[in-house]
């Protein structure tokens, strides 16, 4: 699983929001699937040379969107994508989702707060 996801320290983007974001992407485009079991919090962190802390905060905040539960004995598990605002079938291509992750990072990484970024979206759809 660490195979897809990697942490780049240089980035101006938090080491767990860009574990966050990508394994939120590897969900959306269906390369996780529900039920799929992701490695222990020490494990990642120990793949990605990181503190537990860091891979411990991504997983919080992907349980805290719905998309991964940790189970007493299973660990923790894929949920799924919510369906809210996805297209029939719930498939999305790789590439449109990658491209809103790294419009998410540049916009956070210039200092644009979640209202901002979601302001500049409806602006830019209603130009369309």
């Amino acid at each position: 699983m660490t195979a897809g996801i990697s942490v780049d320290l240089g980035s101006a983007v938090p080491p767990y929001e860009q574990i966050r974001t990508q394994i939120s992407s590897l969900i959306a485009v269906g390369s996780l699937a529900a039920g799929t079991r992701l490695p222990t919090v020490r494990s990642l962190a120990a793949d990605l040379g990181i503190a537990a802390g860091t891979v411990a905060r991504a997983y919080k905040e992907l349980e805290q969107a719905g998309l991964i539960e940790t189970r007493r004995r299973n660990g923790t598990v894929v949920v799924g994508m919510p369906d809210d605002g996805l297209p029939p079938g719930g498939a999305v291509n790789a590439d449109v989702v990658a491209a809103v992750d790294r419009y998410i990072r540049e916009g956070r990484a210039a200092g644009l707060d979640d209202g901002t970024l979601q302001g500049i979206l409806r602006v830019r759809l209603g130009h369309q």
